[in-house]
């Protein structure tokens, strides 16, 4: 609750305590879960080695777990991290892998949330095209949901170097 507040240093003693409980429980799933968590908290106060390093944490604990659902929510979330230090090649990679896990168990919103990050992975190389096919598939589903970051994906289809894109039916939808 604090980092929605913005008081990082509280949100994030109260998951390194929530952390340790996890651990002295030997509760992999509650660990991965905090260690996501406290990677958005690192995040957001600029220590990007400390919130990848936690999201890598959280995805080996996914992956031991076998959770699928967890693994696509890690891999878009190191997506988005990787995307914000302008890491565009591996950002789009890991929403990749994120996209076919999230098919693959029918994880819609994360589905979308790939194909957001891989559009905007496209977008921040310069190529307009491809990140206007993966946004439109991205706001459609998005749309089909009634998810909050349909708005963002408009906005982001309004940029001037996409609009030509966005809408020239020569520019496919890639899968």
């Amino acid at each position: 609750m604090q980092h929605l507040t913005g008081d990082y240093r509280a949100a994030s003693a109260g998951l390194r305590q929530a952390l340790a409980l996890f651990r002295d429980l030997d509760d992999q799933h509650g660990q991965a879960r905090v260690l996501n968590d406290l990677a958005v908290v690192q995040q957001e106060t600029g220590d990007y080695q400390a919130a990848a390093a936690s999201h890598q944490q959280a995805l080996a604990l996914f992956r031991d777990l076998r959770n699928l659902l967890g693994q696509a929510e890690a891999l878009n979330r190191l997506g988005e991290l990787s995307l914000r230090i302008s890491a565009n090649a591996q950002s789009r990679d890991q929403h990749t892998q994120a996209l076919a896990i999230a098919r693959e168990i029918s994880a819609v919103p994360e589905e979308a949330r790939a194909l957001e990050g891989i559009g905007n992975s496209h977008l921040a190389d310069g190529n307009a095209g491809e990140a206007a096919a993966y946004l439109r598939q991205a706001l459609t589903i998005n749309e089909r949901i009634g998810a909050a970051a349909t708005e963002r994906i408009q906005e982001t289809l309004r940029n001037p170097s996409l609009s030509h894109s966005a809408n020239d039916p020569a520019h496919g939808s890639p899968s």
